[in-house]
């Protein structure tokens, strides 16, 4: 069975992009890390001009729910989702873990860096390598425990962060199954033939490929020339993001509007569609472009966790069955192979399987 791993491997990335700045040591903005040349195609617009975004909110208690999801991922390619099932308490346990890891010293944190080739563990975002300057975040990817980095970093004190993420992972891997359910069934396909996340779902299929992304994002002392994280689409299905309360950072790309501020509301978790759900829906659901900027005051952190189908599984736009469905735009593809796609050529997977 071909895993994700393989994907990874088949694209490392060189040393320089995958350590972070050393953060707590820097008083000024490095040149390596300013985004104020306006040539560079992400700078739009400042972050400060960017709009409050009046996301769809859905209420999963809501009888309703179902007429709400596919109006919001067409319009907007996200939403914030309440009465979702995970606790505040366990979400402010993760917060306070991540806190925990990402006040560490630089050299402890280095402890858990991620490997050339690998998935998991410290390092800049993988999206890095595509753009002309870094930026102003570190991450510490989870695929599966996070056993053996946070051994590295906590000898003897390493098994509540380990506890904390994956009962995390637990309860979030059960909110994405019943979102996509949702979102698939919003497409009119009923949901006995929705073969795949139903069988992971409900009787033991396959396993997805999911990850636990913690971002941080520390305080910057001139947010105008840096970019917490550039724009970009996610790969999987979709993502759901937890902002911690109180901290604007999060920009969505709405068409008509420019940039906006996806303000967090208390108790809601962010759902955005990723590509292959772009895919899937055969560009009915828009892989939503977003960015996250940066604070002069305040650390910011965000836990960011992607759903996708396993590895091996081909990804195609489902045929709806109805008169009006319009013509197939993409050709089917391997999670795998997307994922080896898109670390090549970021702004140019879908493209690449665009049917012509």
């Amino acid at each position: 069975m071909a895993t994700l791993s393989e994907a990874y491997r088949n694209t490392p990335l060189h040393p320089h992009h995958i350590i972070p700045l050393d953060f707590q040591s820097v008083e000024r903005v490095p040149e390596s890390h300013s985004w104020q040349d306006d040539s560079l195609p992400l700078r739009i617009q400042s972050p400060e001009s960017g709009e409050e975004a009046s996301l769809p909110i859905i209420d999963l208690g809501d009888s309703e729910a179902l007429k709400m999801v596919g109006p919001a991922c067409e319009a907007w390619g996200m939403f914030q989702v309440i009465n979702h099932g995970i606790s505040t308490t366990l979400i402010r346990d993760v917060e306070s873990e991540a806190r925990r890891f990402f006040s560490l010293p630089a050299k402890e944190k280095m402890k858990a860096l991620r490997s050339p080739g690998g998935a998991a563990g410290y390092g800049v975002a993988r999206i890095t390598p595509f753009f002309n300057k870094f930026m102003w975040h570190e991450g510490f990817t989870i695929v599966g425990s996070p056993m053996d980095h946070a051994r590295e970093v906590w000898p003897h004190g390493y098994r509540r962060f380990c506890e904390v993420m994956e009962e995390y992972q637990k309860k979030t891997k059960d909110l994405s199954e019943r979102l996509l359910i949702l979102i698939l069934k919003s497409l009119g396909i009923p949901e006995e033939h929705i073969e795949w996340p139903r069988s992971a779902a409900y009787q033991g299929g396959p396993a997805p490929c999911t990850a636990l992304q913690l971002n941080s994002y520390p305080s910057c002392p001139d947010p105008a020339r840096a970019m917490g994280l550039a724009q970009h689409t996610d790969s999987f299905l979709l993502t759901v993001l937890h902002q911690v309360s109180g901290i604007n950072g999060l920009q969505v790309l709405k068409e008509g509007a420019g940039w906006v501020r996806v303000v967090p509301l208390e108790g809601a978790l962010v759902v955005n569609v990723g590509d292959m759900l772009h895919i899937m829906s055969n560009g009915l659901f828009p892989s939503v472009l977003h960015r996250a900027v940066v604070d002069k005051t305040s650390h910011r952190m965000s836990m960011a966790y992607f759903y996708g189908p396993p590895a091996d599984y081909r990804v195609a736009p489902i045929p709806r069955g109805c008169p009006s469905q319009a013509p197939l735009q993409f050709r089917p593809v391997t999670v795998r192979e997307y994922i080896e796609m898109k670390a090549k050529n970021l702004d140019g997977a879908l493209s690449g399987i665009r049917v012509r």
